[in-house]
């Protein structure tokens, strides 16, 4: 600093690269962390996976620099013309004499502003009681009949719809479209809500979109959605978004599920743990069955031991507790008969859902279709041969080819058919034409028949 201060005699001159590191210098040291806003330009991503872009207003422009560690932490994919808030430190790169922004963290300009909205709705719901636990519902463990709002056409149904058909295919899915981002999202999303709820027809309903932005989840932040969904008589799920993301849904809802697969999850029971749980049942009555068997042999013994006389009446017990074996075996087997039927039931039943029974069946019909489609192609050309071959009769009996082949003849002048002889007059030159050829004449008189 003191070479700007030093009197003119004592004066030395700076290099280039001695000025620009003074200039770097001072930038660093006095704008350490800045926040500053603006729109995106000249957006460059090369391979390296950094970002190089300038930030503009109405009157100026400066270079920006994100690198790739910093830019994988963006929620939204940037590009020319959007308005963005970074956080940033001024650096001054010496060898181009250029001064830049150096981004740590970029968010939609209007996004701080969303987020503040979020946090004042979110603490006033939160201080009504809306996100108590104890105003919650708890889900039904083998539900039905489920209900799933969200996009018709996006990945969170499709991801629902796999994970419930691997794990539970008994399950009763209803699709409810909706828009899940948008001006309308939320009304549409709280008119679905209201029509799944009074129906009463679902064990459970899930609300459920993939991940984005704060701005494109903002549906799921509306007030009268969330008052929807803690007044529902129905037990509700949130989905939305990725595991890192939270709307208000998720606050006010029975359960919030990290992603909508996990949705599924929740809602749908493992088959195999079923069947395996049912096998384990059965293998516990049978021991307990055994065990009281056991136990009442047991019994008998030391009661045969206590009481030897009369001898009958210890016969008479004997009999009973043979008759009462028996019966135990048979109670036994027809509970054992019962679960094995019960798994029989189950595993047919999955069998019946089954893709490829489902295909097969779709392949006779098929076949059958394109049988009878053969049939009717051969009966209709069959009657369409002998129309034609009726109508070819037809033209023949008219045809005056057909009238010559019968003796007659045709007279003509100048390509007219002769029909009077007033059509000619004596010397004209006519032809005739018979069934094989063609015959010139000359007219020598005219003679009226009467």
């Amino acid at each position: 600093m003191n070479n700007f201060t030093t009197s003119a005699p004592q004066e030395t001159a700076f290099s280039v690269s001695q000025l620009n590191k003074q200039i770097q210098q001072l930038l660093e040291a006095s704008l350490p962390w800045i926040l500053v806003e603006g729109e995106i330009s000249n957006l460059a991503k090369p391979g390296s996976g950094h970002w190089y872009f300038s930030l503009k207003d109405d009157k100026a422009q400066i270079r920006c620099a994100m690198f790739k560690s910093k830019n994988n932490a963006v929620r939204f994919r940037p590009k020319d013309g959007d308005k963005v808030r970074l956080r940033a430190r001024v650096t001054f790169y010496g060898p181009r004499g250029d001064c830049q922004l150096s981004v740590e963290s970029m968010e939609s300009a209007g996004e701080g502003a969303l987020q503040q909205a979020f946090e004042r709705l979110k603490n006033s719901l939160q201080l009504e009681g809306l996100f108590d636990a104890s105003h919650k519902k708890p889900l039904p463990t083998k539900p039905e009949r489920v209900a799933i709002i969200t996009s018709p056409v996006g990945a969170a149904v499709r991801d629902m719809i796999i994970a419930f058909r691997r794990r539970f295919p008994l399950t009763e899915l209803t699709i409810l479209p909706s828009l899940v981002q948008g001006k309308d999202a939320a009304k549409n999303i709280l008119r679905q809500l209201q029509r799944a709820d009074d129906s009463g027809h679902f064990d459970a309903i899930v609300l459920g979109r993939g991940g984005g932005s704060l701005e494109d989840l903002w549906s799921f932040n509306d007030e009268a959605l969330a008052r929807a969904v803690f007044h529902a008589k129905t037990p509700i799920v949130s989905a939305v978004g990725h595991e890192t993301d939270f709307t208000i849904t998720d606050f006010v809802a029975d359960v919030r599920a990290a992603t909508p697969t996990a949705a599924a999850e929740l809602l749908s029971p493992d088959l195999n743990q079923l069947i395996r749980q049912i096998e384990q049942q059965e293998k516990q009555l049978v021991r307990r069955m055994s065990r009281i068997l056991e136990q009442s042999q047991q019994q008998l013994d030391f009661t045969t031991k206590r009481i030897r006389h009369p001898k009958e009446r210890i016969d008479q017990q004997q009999s009973q507790l043979n008759q009462l074996m028996h019966r135990l075996q048979q109670n036994i087997q027809r509970k054992v008969s019962e679960q094995r039927i019960k798994t029989n039931n189950l595993a047919h039943r999955l069998e019946g859902n089954s893709p490829a029974r489902r295909i097969h069946q779709e392949r006779q019909m098929l076949n059958n279709i394109d049988t009878r489609l053969a049939h009717a192609l051969r009966n209709n050309l069959t009657s369409k041969q002998t129309a034609f071959a009726r109508i070819i009769d037809k033209l023949n009996l008219v045809s005056p080819l057909n009238t010559l082949s019968r003796g007659y003849a045709i007279a003509s002048k100048d390509e007219q058919v002769i029909r009077s002889i007033n059509d000619v007059e004596k010397g004209d030159a006519i032809k005739v034409r018979v069934q094989d050829g063609e015959v010139s004449c000359t007219v020598k008189t005219t003679k009226a028949i009467s």
